[in-house]
């Protein structure tokens, strides 16, 4: 009786651990199956967002290569990358319209800039075939300064081209700022003599080496004091100086000249922007000089900035170069 009791309720727990795995089965079938389905929806759902987002983004590359730079891709939202890259794509087409904003500004200011002398010289020339004028020392020194207003244009833009795009190659060493400041103001004596404007040299004593490329910033500070000089009218003073700051080592150009408007302040690094168009005799220069200064001084990891009380009250720029 017994062993019959065993053997039905073995048959039982048999039975029962079949109808288990039975279940199990079903259930694992099952679950394997909605999962299977679940990732095939999901997949087919973002496989469809990406594609959408890489389309966008193809389009507006497309778009981008045609010359349309007013585009923004709106962040798809499938994964941080992709944000990412709509992000990073915006920036740049923000980048290239501004590019390309700048480099008609600058088209129209070359042109502007070698309208006057070529003009110049074929009025001259017209003049001098036509038997209208001879061909006087006084004619040749105009032609000559017209000539070497386009040299100068052409070696300023080259210059201001170099150093913002980052391809010049400075040599730099470390070099005690005194000498720099003492070869910058031997350089331009002679024009500060000729304007009756009177060149001071300030050096404070211990001063730091700083790395830079003594030709490179010398053509700053030759930039600088030209600058100065020439908005600095006779019995003014220019005064260069050189003393330790916190970061580094701050130069300074002063002159007691024509002052600029606060208005202009902002400007005055912006290539071809001159202050005083009132041909009063200040000018003359290409308008590319301050550009200069300051695309080399930044090559130079410095900072240069641009200060005045107003017209009339004088002007100083502020060099800050890091110790080397």
């Amino acid at each position: 009786m017994a062993a019959d009791v065993r053997a039905a309720s073995g048959a039982i727990v048999e039975h029962a651990e079949m109808e288990f795995a039975a279940v199990s089965a079903l259930t694992l079938a099952v679950a394997l199956t909605a999962a299977t389905l679940t990732a095939l929806a999901v997949s087919l759902l973002l496989a469809r967002r990406m594609g959408s987002s890489l389309g966008n983004l193809s389009r507006a590359a497309s778009e981008v290569a045609a010359g349309r730079f007013d585009l923004h891709l709106i962040q798809p939202h499938v994964g941080i990358e992709f944000d990412n890259l709509a992000e990073a794509f915006n920036t740049m087409a923000e980048q290239l319209e501004e590019d390309q904003r700048v480099r008609r500004l600058l088209t129209a200011d070359v042109a502007n800039e070698l309208r006057t002398p070529v003009a110049t010289i074929s009025t001259y020339l017209d003049a001098l075939e036509e038997g209208l004028r001879e061909l006087t020392p006084t004619t040749l020194e105009v032609l000559r300064a017209q000539a070497c207003r386009l040299t100068r244009l052409a070696s300023d833009l080259a210059a201001v081209t170099q150093a913002e795009s980052g391809i010049l190659h400075l040599d730099q060493i470390d070099h005690d700022p005194a000498d720099l400041l003492v070869a910058a103001v031997l350089g331009a004596q002679d024009r500060a003599d000729g304007a009756g404007v009177a060149l001071v040299l300030r050096i404070a004593p211990g001063l730091p080496d700083v790395r830079v490329d003594p030709e490179r910033f010398g053509q700053v500070l030759g930039n600088l004091l030209d600058n100065a000089i020439r908005h600095t009218p006779a019995g003014g003073k220019v005064t260069l100086s050189a003393a330790s700051c916190s970061d580094g080592v701050r130069i300074v150009v002063a002159d007691t000249g024509d002052g600029i408007a606060q208005q202009y302040l902002p400007h005055v690094f912006e290539r071809f922007y001159r202050v005083n168009t009132s041909g009063d005799g200040h000018g003359g220069g290409s308008g590319l000089g301050l550009a200069i200064a300051k695309a080399l001084v930044r090559a130079h990891g410095g900072s240069i900035s641009a200060h005045s009380p107003g017209v009339g009250q004088g002007a100083w720029f502020i060099i800050d170069l890091p110790v080397a």
